[in-house]
């Protein structure tokens, strides 16, 4: 039996789709299982995957699936998988050849149910480092709970034991479903073990999901109103309730609005309208929240209002003009 098993979902990424696998199949821990699965891909990743199948018959095993998106290819791979510890890597992207046997080698010292490491985003000619944002490894309830409102929210710089992972999946058909499955996953977590070093490449390209814009950006809205649901019905909403407003509040006002900053100013400002709607709906006293109460770096959401947003806005278009 493996000791981790990495998920590879493949969607026509064939000029990135070496730089990958190669990261993989030569990672320094030997029992790892590479699970890739080719989600319709029309390219040729397909052949490519064979090549590597065909070299690493006892490390990297291939399924094809109709596609379904990436979520859908996460939780088809997670069926196929067999290790104590489950790993994702996108497969436009590449890792550290270290990479999983020092998170292994964390999440067996002290038995961690999921462990984190930082992330290095790359642009071809240049990087930079990117903290996970847990500091320290995390032993107790309310440090996790704390952890929720600045870990870097991301599936594929951590580790999860695998009984995990068969109490969340990843929703289908949404933008930013990493976001979704993590805060739906944290009242499972019991302890978190952090690395505080970039083991991972985030590679930056224009085409990339995160890079385009359009109405999809609205599932940040749908995918917490979501949360928030999952949270009252599983009997977790009382217990996580301050840190659940918090983070509502946070992504509505900071990252769903700068998203939307890529729209023409009209659909703009309806997004914003969109997000104070659904703000006030579900937190209306969210300004008495403990940590948004205090703090200079919570000014903004304490204060959200149309002329706040309308600043985000020109700062966004101005930087992008000087860009230009």
């Amino acid at each position: 039996m493996p000791k981790i098993s990495v998920v590879v979902p493949v969607y026509n990424v064939e000029p990135y789709l070496d730089r990958c696998l190669n990261s993989l199949v030569y990672q320094t821990i030997s029992d790892i299982e590479i699970v890739v699965v080719n989600d319709g891909s029309t390219d040729k990743s397909r052949d490519i995957i064979s090549r590597y199948v065909a070299s690493y018959p006892n490390k990297l095993f291939a399924y094809d699936k109709p596609n379904g998106g990436l979520s859908d290819a996460r939780n088809y791979g997670i069926t196929k998988c067999h290790g104590d510890y489950i790993g994702f890597v996108d497969s436009d992207d590449y890792v550290d050849l270290d990479m999983f046997k020092l998170m292994y080698d964390k999440a067996i010292s002290k038995n961690f149910d999921v462990v984190v490491c930082d992330v290095r985003l790359d642009f071809g000619n240049r990087s930079i480092e990117i903290s996970s944002n847990v500091d320290e490894d995390k032993f107790d309830k309310d440090s996790i709970k704390k952890q929720m409102l600045d870990i870097y929210p991301t599936a594929w710089n951590k580790i999860y034991k695998k009984n995990l992972l068969g109490k969340i999946n990843f929703k289908k058909d949404v933008w930013y479903e990493d976001v979704e499955f993590l805060y739906r996953l944290f009242p499972y977590i019991n302890s978190i073990g952090t690395l505080k070093m970039p083991l991972i490449n985030y590679v930056q390209r224009s085409g990339a999901i995160s890079k385009t814009y359009n109405k999809k950006i609205f599932d940040y809205i749908n995918n917490f109103n979501g949360i928030v649901e999952f949270y009252k019905k599983n009997n977790f909403y009382e217990e996580y309730y301050s840190e659940l407003e918090y983070c509502y509040v946070k992504y509505l006002y900071t990252t769903f609005i700068k998203a939307a900053s890529h729209l023409e100013k009209v659909k703009y400002k309806k997004a914003c309208i969109k997000a104070k709607e659904n703000v006030l709906e579900h937190f209306p006293d969210y300004k008495k929240n403990k940590y948004i109460k205090k703090g200079i770096e919570n000014f903004y959401l304490r204060h959200f209002n149309n002329f706040t947003s309308s600043l985000v806005y020109c700062a966004f278009h101005l930087r992008k003009d000087k860009t230009v």
